[in-house]
């Protein structure tokens, strides 16, 4: 089964004024296939003239020439005491959801063995880095949330690079938002006016595939992510696999120019269940070692980057069933919780802040 690929531009030429009246069909089937395939799959691949791939290929040449640093000049940038949330994780931090949550190994174990995923050693073997995207609000409870961006020396267009692509990437998902919103039944700012002022992080991963390029290799293992939605653009090197609703594993092929959508925990929470947060992995398979031995002959870098955003409610709103969401069977499964509350009880369980709140 492959993804839908949505083409955004009709979407935005109609909130232009540019659209034809006979293009309302088309548009309300647009609203429909986004919707569905997020409530039936947890993800879906875009087109948006304003991302292009020329843009993203200039976003993975900085970050790769960044990891590709020593792991002393790296951690300058680690800022441990703000979760993370900011700066460069090193390897062998973040520890991945199916390794300590027992609900989730019961799931895992239940499933045919064709699906289950690989299981990880150890926390996962990846670096990230954290950039913050778009303005953060003047007040807030959570300013551990909501830090000052962290710059790398020696690399004079990142800050204009990760702004620009970071910023691209935002409008992407704000108008899949939009989209996604009135599909649902919702008002068209149903999502996107939660989204104002969110902690939306560009959080591109480096894995090290000179050192870690073995088949089996679990860069990221079986999880799920804790925002609203998340946006990929396309890698250079393949791995991630996801898990439909109807619990198949598929292999996740991004096609040049495209980027892919994944629904995370707090979508899940907005739509009282009717949204799975998409359970996800990055491993070593076969078409990254076919990848690997192209990069090795084309003397490429071997840092296999993804170009992760992750969007975010705003860290003060409040997560509940939206509208008639409100009314799912499921709903009371999602009582009303604080953005910010809830983000911070998620990076303790994955290690990313101290039990102690420190």
């Amino acid at each position: 089964m492959d993804l839908p690929v949505v083409d955004l531009a009709p979407y935005l030429r109609s909130a232009a004024g540019d659209a034809a009246p006979a293009g309302e069909e088309e548009l309300r089937a647009l609203c429909a296939t986004v919707s569905a395939s997020l409530r039936d799959t947890g993800a879906l691949l875009v087109m948006d003239p304003r991302c292009s791939a020329a843009d993203n290929d200039r976003f993975l040449d900085v970050v790769e020439r960044y990891f590709a640093r020593s792991a002393d000049a790296k951690r300058l940038q680690e800022r441990p005491h703000l979760h993370y949330q900011v700066g460069v994780t090193p390897e062998g931090v973040e520890v991945p959801r199916s390794l300590i949550d027992k609900n989730m190994q019961e799931k895992i174990r239940s499933m045919p063995v064709e699906f289950q995923p690989a299981t990880p050693k150890g926390p996962d073997p990846k670096w990230r880095y954290m950039w913050r995207v778009g303005p953060r609000p003047a007040n807030t409870r959570f300013k551990e949330l909501n830090s000052e961006p962290v710059i790398p020396e020696g690399l004079p267009e990142w800050k204009e690079t990760m702004d620009s692509w970071g910023s691209k990437m935002i409008s992407a998902i704000q108008v899949v938002a939009e989209i996604a919103a009135i599909g649902f039944g919702l008002s068209k700012d149903a999502f996107t006016s939660l989204m104002k002022e969110g902690p939306h992080l560009l959080a591109p991963t480096g894995s090290d595939l000179q050192r870690h390029g073995s088949e089996g290799t679990v860069f990221a293992g079986f999880h799920y992510d804790l925002n609203f939605l998340t946006i990929h653009g396309r890698s250079r090197f393949p791995g991630l696999n996801i898990w439909l609703r109807n619990g198949k594993k598929m292999e996740v092929k991004v096609p040049v120019g495209c980027l892919l959508i994944q629904s995370g925990k707090q979508l899940e929470w907005l739509t009282g269940g009717e949204c799975l947060a998409g359970m996800h992995e990055v491993v070593v398979t076969k078409r990254t070692l076919d990848a690997i031995a192209l990069a090795k002959e084309q003397n490429r870098s071997l840092w296999r980057v993804s170009s992760t955003l992750f969007a975010h409610i705003a860290s003060d709103a409040i997560l509940k069933p939206l509208g008639h969401f409100a009314e799912t069977p499921d709903a009371h499964s999602y009582p009303p919780i604080c953005a910010g509350d809830y983000v911070e009880q998620e990076l303790s369980v994955i290690n990313l802040k101290g039990k102690d709140g420190v």
